[in-house]
């Protein structure tokens, strides 16, 4: 299933690359044989973000899959939450990936949304088709918050479970979470952030360690191990790690592109091929 790989590039993160790939894309979804409303659906999000400013897009993704747990694409998160289950269920499925000649970078989880898309397009139309359906009520729980949110990442998912061939009806599951709380809030945030630093103290008492005072420094080590700052030295440390950022930024990107499967090289290639074309005739005319 292309559209599967078309869909891997959506759910992703948004990239510049993606902007010059409109037309290519548009074109597999329609291609696609998905109903006609959720191809129109498709397009019109393709369009929408496209159209639109890169950075605007860039904001909106953080905000909604990167911003609290509710929307996240880790589907396992919503299966087995922090649970020791959810680690073995990891190692499965990057089994999975491997007996499928599927070799993921160590910065990626298994069971991240658009890497398991990418998987299944490879799998032939029967097997991804299962592998949706194995993950089908995540998806449509994905679908109804983002139609909560109004969001138009929800046709993304709705053709996601046209795929899968899977009946759920979505009315119950927005029944279910129309009284739901955000937890994208600053306040849910702070909220999960003190429940994570009592679990953490918690489990520093139980290991024997007072918590007020398994990290202070003993009497001698405060007299005898006093070093005084170096102003310059911190400057310059500070300006290598701003360096080392930019180039580990750099790096993620490329590795990013070198991930990626021979259908998004197949587009980025055509639109780069455009984008030169274009180039050459507009000097052409400049002569």
């Amino acid at each position: 299933m292309k559209i599967l790989q078309v869909l891997s590039l959506l759910l992703d993160y948004p990239t510049e690359l993606l902007h010059d790939s409109k037309e290519d894309l548009l074109a597999l979804i329609q291609s696609a044989g998905l109903s006609a409303a959720n191809q129109q659906a498709l397009c019109d999000f393709v369009t929408a973000r496209l159209d639109g400013d890169l950075m605007d897009w860039q904001a909106d993704y953080d905000g909604l899959f990167e911003r609290g747990r509710s929307l996240s694409l880790l589907l396992f998160e919503h299966v087995h939450g922090e649970s020791r289950d959810r680690g073995q269920a990891m190692v499965n499925l990057q089994n999975q990936y491997k007996e499928a000649g599927l070799d993921i970078g160590q910065k990626e989880l298994p069971d991240y949304l658009p890497l398991y898309l990418e998987f299944l397009s490879t799998q032939g139309d029967d097997n991804a088709r299962y592998g949706l359906q194995e993950v089908a009520p995540v998806l449509a729980l994905l679908t109804a918050r983002l139609q909560k949110r109004q969001s138009n990442y929800a046709a993304l998912f709705i053709a996601l479970l046209e795929l899968s061939d899977t009946d759920i009806d979505l009315s119950d599951i927005q029944a279910q979470i129309a009284t739901e709380e955000r937890d994208d809030t600053p306040k849910a945030l702070d909220k999960v952030w003190e429940e994570e630093m009592v679990t953490f103290l918690g489990n520093e008492q139980q290991n024997g360690a007072c918590a007020s005072s398994v990290s202070r420094p003993t009497e001698q080590q405060r007299k005898d191990q006093y070093v005084p700052l170096n102003t310059e030295l911190l400057a310059t440390d500070r300006l290598a790690a701003d360096r080392l950022a930019t180039e580990a930024g750099v790096l993620a990107q490329q590795a990013q592109v070198v991930d990626k499967d021979a259908l998004a090289a197949e587009i980025f290639a055509h639109a780069a091929a455009n984008q030169k074309a274009a180039a050459q005739s507009a000097a052409a005319k400049g002569v």
